[in-house]
């Protein structure tokens, strides 16, 4: 969906996105799709962000192109789009360059550069493993937040369990680029079928700090 494949590597089978077929869609429908109707923020917001572009400038980009908005109106989108992540002085963050703001408030940037343009689909791949586990949980709760006040999807990608039993209603359970197991977070975290779920339970139940088996949705 986003052109991120290796070289030689092709996807088969059927994947549909809001009236779209995804697999073998031309590069001007894919064009027509991201930003508008799926969008992602990456594990590591200091190498998803280009570090020579202030912050603002950055999540103008989509909003022009997507919005065609200019001058106030566009400067008023991007301090609107920053504040949405709950990021203080907006002004100041949208002047900044990445390396000059911390690591939490690059991840929210990140965010509200890839919701600018209200996506049906939010790929977030990875996003909270490279913060620390304080600022982790606000970006989670304010994640989890954002989606549901915006009625948006979000595939969260991601080897924590833990994490993944906070903010996923379904689970689908991956091992060697294939499908294991799928279900609804409490069935796969407290009765999970297929043995490499339950090597990844049993893993997690061992971070009982973490993954609180009695708060799972």
């Amino acid at each position: 969906m986003l052109g991120l494949l290796p070289d030689g590597m092709k996807a088969t089978g059927s994947v549909e996105l809001a009236g779209t077929q995804i697999v073998g869609a031309s590069e001007k429908q894919l064009t027509g799709v991201r930003g508008r109707d799926a969008a992602i923020v990456f594990q590591e917001p200091l190498t998803a962000l280009d570090p020579l572009m202030r912050v603002g400038k950055q999540i103008a980009e989509p909003l022009a192109r997507r919005r065609e908005l200019k001058g106030t109106a566009l400067k008023r989108a991007v301090a609107e789009a920053l504040e949405q992540v709950r990021l203080p002085e907006p002004d100041r963050i949208a002047r900044a360059f990445p390396h000059e703001i911390s690591g939490g408030q690059r991840q929210r940037a990140a965010l509200a550069m890839a919701l600018a343009c209200d996506p049906k689909l939010l790929i977030a791949d990875e996003p909270t493993t490279a913060l620390d586990v304080t600022v982790q949980s606000e970006m989670l709760d304010l994640l989890d937040t954002l989606v549901r006040e915006r009625e948006m999807a979000v595939l969260f990608v991601s080897h924590d369990l833990a994490v993944v039993s906070k903010v996923t209603d379904r689970v689908l359970v991956m091992k060697d680029g294939r499908a294991v197991e799928e279900g609804g977070v409490r069935e796969i975290v407290r009765a999970p079928r297929e043995e490499y779920t339950r090597a990844l339970v049993a893993s997690a139940r061992q971070l009982e700090s973490a993954l609180d088996l009695g708060s799972v949705r």
